[in-house]
């Protein structure tokens, strides 16, 4: 079920907005929202929803453990065990075929006669996001940050939360436990209009701005081999934005829905394309998956602390597990490993980059972030090195077609995310006038008729 779709605005989203509110405490409030949340999973294929069971109850009951045991060999048992089983669980639905491919690709290449099994494995969607709730979940309640809940359905809630559910944010236990623990005494009234403004923005990023840039970038990514330098450019200029409004617009939405059910789901972009650096666009661009790597990974490995050459590999070795995390393709690695160099090279000549004026910063670190999504894109090392190709060898061609719609987009977007205001800023302390409600009405009457006159078209980030 996609949040830009009927069915999902109109039908199962009333529904469960108007049972929850009715229901008078919070432990039935647990239950409708675990339910609604298996619901909305199981609407893709209700198998998945026995894997997210699965990884549920392992997960609680390692909470139940931390609770029962003091002794450290217990407590770390109880954190290895559940920890390896949730990881298991995702290594083998995401990579399992990776590795095999890998593995038969390279003992060709060494002479190695061997026939690895191939096996078509269904990537069960979000798993990856939820498996990061349940391990933050565990390693949290090792660390003694959250104190685990007794509540099974208060965990399956945080766990299914269908807001946030197939794409993030990722969101930790600790982030909303208060607003969980409150759920009870939550005000209908005092969020309603926050989450409506979340949800009708992002609905605007995803469906005006994403989709229609879409229409431009997936056929171009169909025959790399015909693009020109001024069309390489143009498509990846638009998938750039494409790619911000899509994954901005679900979060955004994500936190609106998260309001209109009294939790308050933090922040997952900071207008990215604003960055200065690339440590500053790590700490904007979807930030509860860099938060998240750096307190399980880039931290535990030894973070900063013991001198240049650690930490340079501890950054690298966090990108390149970012970039896999991502999808099971050595693109995605290339990707991880090219901005764990950016990384590394900022930090090895800061002055350097800070000398730069500031809009001329800005631009650069757009420009490499552009670089980056080409890899990020493209199925495999071929088609990214056909595009390179086209953008820096100058390649005669048409334009793309419609080329003056896309360039229309391509202003209003590029405005929107590298001058304009975010939703956050938008909202932030922004009362509901009656302008802004006719403006929004306006937008979500378009966002309708969008919808209305094309098909249902997921978010990127489900693939992840």
């Amino acid at each position: 079920m996609l949040f830009n779709s009927f069915i999902f605005i109109f039908g199962f989203l009333p529904v469960v907005y108007v049972v929850f509110w009715c229901l008078p405490s919070a432990k039935p409030r647990y239950v409708w929202l675990a339910v609604s949340g298996y619901v909305f999973y199981g609407y893709w294929d209700a198998r998945f929803c026995l894997l997210m069971a699965f990884s549920t109850l392992v997960s609680y009951c390692a909470g139940l453990a931390f609770l029962k045991y003091q002794d450290p060999r217990a407590r770390r048992w109880a954190l290895v065990v559940p920890v390896c089983v949730d990881l298991c669980l995702l290594g083998f639905f995401k990579y399992a075929g990776f590795a095999l491919s890998s593995g038969q690709w390279l003992a060709n290449q060494l002479g190695i006669s061997v026939h690895l099994p191939v096996f078509d494995i269904i990537l069960p969607v979000g798993i990856s996001f939820y498996t990061f709730h349940t391990i933050s979940y565990i390693v949290d309640s090792y660390r003694r940050v959250i104190r685990p809940t007794r509540n099974l359905f208060e965990f399956s809630a945080y766990v299914s939360l269908f807001s946030q559910l197939v794409a993030g944010p990722i969101v930790r236990f600790r982030q909303i436990e208060t607003d969980l623990e409150n759920l009870g005494g939550a005000q209908r009234r005092r969020w309603l209009v926050p989450g409506l403004m979340f949800f009708v923005i992002g609905l605007v990023e995803k469906v005006l701005v994403a989709d229609t840039l879409s229409t431009f970038v997936d056929p171009a990514f169909k025959d790399v081999a015909s693009l020109s330098t001024a069309s390489a450019w143009l498509v990846m200029l638009a998938y750039s934005f494409q790619l911000y409004f899509d994954f901005c617009g679900y979060s955004d939405m994500a936190v609106g829905l998260g309001y209109l059910f009294g939790l308050r789901i933090p922040r997952n972009f900071n207008s990215p394309y604003k960055a200065h650096d690339p440590s500053d666009f790590w700490r904007r661009w979807h930030i509860s998956l860099s938060t998240c790597m750096r307190d399980y990974l880039y931290i535990p490995l030894g973070g900063s602390r013991h001198g240049e050459v650690a930490t340079v590999r501890n950054l690298m070795v966090t990108m390149l597990i970012g970039g896999l995390w991502h999808g099971a393709n050595w693109t995605f690695v290339v990707w991880g490993a090219y901005h764990g160099a950016l990384l590394v090279l900022y930090r090895l000549a800061p002055k350097l980059w800070d000398a730069l004026p500031r809009r001329g910063a800005q631009i650069l670190m757009f420009l490499l972030a552009l670089l980056g999504w080409v890899f990020f894109r493209s199925p495999s090392f071929a088609v990214a090195g056909e595009v390179l190709h086209a953008m820096f060898t100058a390649t005669a061609g048409a334009l793309p077609p419609n080329v003056g719609v896309l360039a229309c987009m391509l202003l209003v977007a590029g405005y929107w995310a590298m001058v304009g205001r975010n939703t956050f800023e938008f909202n932030d302390g922004a009362s509901a006038t009656p302008m802004r409600q006719a403006l929004l009405a306006a937008a979500f009457g378009a966002c309708l008729a969008v919808m209305a006159g094309g098909r249902d078209t997921p978010f990127i980030y489900f693939q992840f």
